[in-house]
């Protein structure tokens, strides 16, 4: 199979010929459609993340079709169009015991414990717990728009920030996660705020559905700005960025009793969020992580994309081949592009 590889971090990936997976016992191999290029694909490639063994190929949002399924697998066969969170859980811990996929001690991450979808074919373990069925309206590039990006920002904004309708709620990065969590909400009903310091990208906020759009190069004091337009603060506020200062931003813009919900990595290099714990005590704040989204809670998400209250295909930027791909990952660093770009060539 083609596949892109890099043998050092850091170091320029290359299209190479790779012999083609087979599936472990309870996994499965899925011909991949298309595959989402997302900046933890790059902070993998710099070497950020410990679960990565090289040679490695990267990608972890995907959508396909199941090729070949292990003697185990039960609910899956050849011909069935896929996709699956980029978190999978083992079905057998604690955590997956009580429907928390998302944190399982023994997780399966496609691009990162595993080699990934920017690849013609890959092996996928754990299927019965964490394949999603697509639905025959949602096409392969828009599908792979779900498995981190939507359905992570789903999560952060439905189960994490239990966000309802006539709330102020803020989100801080306007790249494919923050988009994403503004169409969400938005579609909830709430009043959203975006926060950028890209013009192009506030535009687009704006397009998806936020009523005050703030250029953070331009306001010295984001957070004062947001508690004045919402008359005292965000019920919830989102850090789809991950940096420090956006963190303490991000906290200082709620209201009373609001939440802050982390959605954004922040990596050793960056150092640590420093949280003004006097303020979360006085104000009786929430904090809280969003990490991926469990594959059963799909069928909400896919039911409002059927619905057209979502439509995460305006979220695609463009679409390229698999040897575009690798410019594409080495500079997502420069926050560029704006939306999502998805391989849909291999």
């Amino acid at each position: 199979m083609r596949a892109v590889q890099y043998q050092q971090f850091g170091q320029a990936p290359r299209v190479v010929q790779l012999p083609d997976p087979t599936p472990s016992s309870d996994g499965v191999v899925i011909q991949v459609k298309a595959s989402g290029i997302c900046l933890s694909d790059w902070h993998g490639w710099i070497g950020h993340d410990p679960d990565i063994r090289l040679p490695h190929v990267p990608g972890h949002e995907l959508s396909g079709v199941v090729v070949a399924a292990g003697e185990q697998v039960s609910k899956w066969r050849g011909g069935e169009r896929v996709t699956l969170p980029f978190v999978g859980g083992c079905g057998h811990c604690s955590h997956c015991l009580a429907g928390q996929q998302q944190v399982c001690d023994h997780q399966f991450q496609p691009g990162f414990t595993h080699w990934g979808s920017f690849a013609e074919f890959t092996a996928i373990d754990y299927a019965d717990q964490n394949l999603v069925r697509l639905p025959d309206s949602i096409d392969d590039v828009t599908a792979a728009t779900l498995g981190c990006r939507l359905a992570t920002s789903f999560r952060a904004i439905v189960a994490q920030g239990r966000v309802e309708a006539g709330q102020w709620v803020a989100v801080h990065g306007c790249g494919g996660v923050g988009l994403s969590a503004i169409m969400i909400a938005a579609a909830l009903g709430a009043r959203v705020l975006a926060v950028d310091i890209s013009e192009q990208a506030l535009q687009l906020a704006g397009v998806f559905g936020a009523v005050h759009c703030i250029n953070a190069r331009q306001v010295d004091d984001v957070a004062g700005m947001i508690r004045e337009l919402t008359a005292g603060g965000a019920h919830v506020s989102v850090d789809a960025l991950g940096d420090p200062a956006v963190v303490c931003q991000s906290i200082e813009c709620l209201k009373k009793r609001g939440r802050h919900v982390q959605v954004g990595l922040i990596t050793a290099a960056h150092g640590k969020a420093s949280i003004p714990l006097a303020k979360v005590i006085a104000n009786e704040l929430e904090i809280v992580g969003s990490h991926g989204m469990q594959a059963y809670r799909y069928i909400d998400m896919l039911k409002m994309i059927e619905q057209g209250r979502l439509q995460p295909q305006k979220l695609i930027s463009r679409t390229v081949d698999l040897t575009e791909s690798i410019a594409v990952l080495t500079s997502m660093d420069r926050f560029s592009g704006r939306g999502i770009t998805v391989i849909d060539t291999f």
